[in-house]
């Protein structure tokens, strides 16, 4: 069996691979993404790939693959990055590691969304910036939780995880949006289904957890952003282009919403002349919601397993059934 390792990985999840009989890794050993043209060499007469949610795999890398592979094992819980339709035709299996990181990236859209409506990182840099002088009455003033409302969209895993650690903090009314009504999930928050314009018209935050689908793409708009409180905070630590950033921009720059939080944007990296970094009411971080040790070297372990099982013909541990 012979496997293509698209980035240095934890080295628990390396060991896995390691130590299966009969695995031959090859591996672009670099924190920094493999280019295209090693992909695609490193790639050919493979079994196996294991890669991560920046690596495109589309059709030419399928094609450069050949027809012996197998399984493709991502270390995401995402798959938009991957060509299913292309996949499915050539029978190849997926894997994925959803539910690993639900926890990591519950608390980090938390804090996100902390830092977002308390102004956090505006008032550290008052401090190093010698703006703090004295205590003012109005001064770095934000919004807080308590009897608040909160919109999210998503109400899966991750949506719930966020309800969950919001709710101590004295939420008053939990909304929630998605392809369908979840009152099972929905019950230990008291979570009202409604529509995605209610839930804008009527939320003091709003946390994006929701799948990038074609239904979902720049859901978040000029449109909705309108509906938005000017008091209402945004936070999307789902996928970038679940929003339109130029409308989110327009929404913040014209104060049509108070702040943002972003873990994800349109492209990653996000350059760094990009309007959205120009402003003091956006929060920007580089795609960190998964980023414990804990949390990488048990998806990097996952990762490594379920290719295992896909090149063995056994049933993987978390399989995407196309």
């Amino acid at each position: 069996m012979s496997v293509f390792v698209t980035r240095r990985i934890p080295a628990e999840g390396l060991r896995v691979l390691s130590q299966a009989s009969g695995c031959r890794i090859h591996q672009w050993d670099s924190e920094e993404p493999v280019p295209r043209a090693e992909l695609l060499s490193g790639v050919a007469g493979k079994h196996g790939l294991l890669c991560l949610l920046s690596d495109r795999i589309d059709r030419e890398v399928l094609e450069a693959a050949g027809p012996g592979l197998k399984v493709i094992s991502t270390m995401s819980v995402g798959f938009d990055h991957l060509a299913l339709e292309e996949i499915k035709k050539r029978g190849i299996r997926v894997g994925y590691t959803p539910d690993v990181l639900t926890d990591a990236t519950a608390e980090l859209s938390v804090a996100l969304l902390l830092a977002a409506c308390r102004r956090l990182p505006e008032a550290v840099e008052q401090v190093k910036s010698g703006g703090w002088t004295t205590w003012k009455p109005l001064w770095m003033c934000g919004y807080g939780l308590s009897d608040s409302t909160v919109g999210i969209i998503g109400l899966g895993r991750i949506g719930q995880a966020v309800a969950r650690r919001l709710k101590p903090f004295g939420v008053k009314k939990f909304l929630y949006t998605g392809s369908r009504p979840k009152p099972e999930s929905a019950a230990e928050f008291e979570a009202e289904f409604v529509p995605l314009r209610r839930l804008a018209e009527e939320s003091d935050f709003v946390v994006v957890t929701c799948a990038l689908t074609p239904a979902t793409q720049e859901m978040c708009n000029k449109d909705f952003f309108s509906r938005m409180k000017k008091t209402s905070v945004f936070i999307n630590t789902s996928r970038g282009a679940v929003v339109n950033q130029e409308d989110l921009y327009d929404a913040l720059a014209h104060g049509q919403i108070a702040a943002a939080g972003l873990d994800v944007t349109t492209p990653e990296p996000l350059p760094t002349d990009h309007p959205l970094l120009s402003l003091k009411n956006c929060v920007i971080l580089p795609h960190i919601g998964s980023a414990t040790y804990a949390t990488r070297s048990t998806m990097a372990v996952l990762a490594a397993n379920n290719l295992l099982a896909g090149l063995r013909g056994e049933p993987m541990p978390h399989e995407l059934l196309l």
